[in-house]
């Protein structure tokens, strides 16, 4: 029998089972480790310039990015690729929804 773990904090109430009959383990299982802080960066583009092009930019200044606009922007979490999003605007502030999930060889197992 089955019992379930709601993560309240996020807004929604998801259920994650324990582990089943046959002995597979779930989500609940990293229960542990739901308090530990991870660092995620969503990443718009990139650009490459030298330290006297660097020392050249002002207030205003208009650095072009490795990106076309509309294409998808990177999400690492603790400076692995994990997922492919898209900006959003959320009141008065910027957000990024997850579009694309990728997995890894790492991940896969």
């Amino acid at each position: 029998m089955a019992e379930d773990f709601a993560l309240e904090e996020f807004g929604t109430s998801t259920a994650l089972a324990t582990m089943d009959e046959g002995g597979d383990k779930s989500a609940v299982d990293l229960a542990p480790v739901f308090d530990v802080p991870v660092n995620i960066s969503a990443v718009l583009g990139k650009a490459h310039m030298t330290v006297a092009q660097l020392l050249k930019l002002n207030r205003g200044s208009v650095l072009e990015l490795d990106r076309k606009v509309g294409e998808a922007i990177d999400i690492f979490v603790n400076n692995r690729l994990v997922a492919r999003g898209e900006v959003v605007v959320v009141e008065d502030r910027l957000g990024v929804t997850m579009t694309e999930i990728i997995k890894t060889e790492d991940s896969a197992a």
